[in-house]
């Protein structure tokens, strides 16, 4: 356990301990985009961790899927997460912004511009999606042509660089979870023939030339990607060549010498060792609905670097004082999750509050 709170080099920072807030949709943004004033205060009281990733943050227009996300494109972005990134380096924190593309997980209504989402082929998800109307089904999204599948790599280059400016300590790449980086590895969402379909090294290509893009930008050592080897969501499957792929992925990806590879682990433990055996940097596992108890086993048996939490770190601003404590948990309240206001948000109190209250 000791090893949790001893600090650890990951690319160009020294963070505090091995602790990590996992990223978390939270649909607090203002319509265009912009995190609102909340959004800083609910990241600096979590920056006790060694290292916070930011909810999903789109690149651009045609990367917006949901309700009230954020975006890190335009200069009203910018300065929306400065005020973040400020409120958590005060506080002694590290922040990474997440960029995500969610592609064909989009509807009409959540966006900017209103067309339907984009990506590797023209073929719907399979699922509804919330919007100011309610629930609607997912549209059949627009397949990417080639030219237009390599200008979303230089728009995740510019979002990084964005985010830069806005005093991110670095970007993760979201590469899982069904988004826009994995229905280009998933066979039942990528049906291409050009050189970004098909076999396992053009299924990978579009991840890579995005993590190279953003390593060009703003260096390796504050570039990261995050992967869900085996996810079944919203009509995504990887087949039988999904284990092959992800060694074939992750071993490209580590020459480019990235300041970490974040996993979101589905259970295949043989691939995961053989994730371990690829990847030469540091390793952050998220297992998700790890018990309290098992906060810390990867660490001491080797399998990570930095262990990833997401609602136990939502519901507990003082997450790591906890864990040192032996405390009890806030417990994280669903109806809370997604959208609204400071409840459920901003208000779990700290043991001290706990306390006084």
């Amino acid at each position: 356990m000791s090893q949790l709170f001893d600090p650890v080099r990951v690319g160009r920072h020294t963070l505090q301990n091995r602790l990590v807030m996992a990223p978390m949709t939270r649909s607090r943004a203002q319509f265009d985009g912009t995190p609102g004033e909340l959004a800083a205060r609910y990241y600096a009281q979590r920056a006790g961790v060694g290292l916070i990733v930011t909810e999903g943050t789109q690149p651009s227009d045609d990367g917006q899927g949901y309700l009230s996300t954020p975006g890190i494109y335009t200069d009203a972005h910018v300065a929306g997460w400065k005020r973040t990134t400020d409120a958590v380096h005060a506080k002694g924190g590290h922040i990474f912004i997440q960029l995500m593309h969610a592609g064909r997980m989009s509807h009409p209504d959540n966006t900017p511009h209103h067309r339907p989402g984009v990506a590797p082929s023209a073929i719907a998800p399979g699922t509804g999606m919330f919007t100011v109307k309610g629930m609607q089904d997912i549209p059949v999204p627009r397949a990417l042509s080639t030219e237009e599948v390599r200008q979303s790599v230089a728009d995740f280059a510019f979002a990084a660089r964005r985010a830069v400016e806005a005093g991110a300590d670095g970007v993760e790449i979201h590469g899982a979870n069904a988004y826009l980086i994995q229905q280009f590895l998933a066979p039942s969402a990528n049906t291409r023939t050009d050189e970004y379909g098909g076999a396992i090294a053009h299924r990978a290509r579009f991840a890579i030339e995005v993590a190279s893009a953003i390593a060009d930008a703003i260096g390796a050592d504050r570039t990261a990607i995050r992967l869900s080897p085996g996810t079944t969501l919203w009509g995504i499957d990887e087949g039988v060549e999904g284990p092959d792929l992800y060694r074939y992925l992750v071993a490209e990806l580590d020459k480019l010498g990235l300041a970490y590879l974040h996993i979101a682990h589905q259970g295949d433990e043989p691939l995961l060792a053989d994730i371990r055996k690829r990847w030469r940097g540091k390793l952050i596992l998220n297992r998700p609905g790890r018990p309290r108890e098992q906060v810390g086993a990867d660490i001491a048996a080797g399998a990570a670097d930095l262990e990833a939490y997401g609602s136990m770190v939502l519901a507990n601003p003082d997450f790591v004082e906890r864990i040192k404590a032996n405390a009890p948990m806030n417990e994280p309240r669903r109806e809370g999750f997604f959208g609204g206001t400071e409840k459920f948000y901003t208000d779990y109190p700290t043991l001290a509050e706990a306390e006084e209250a």
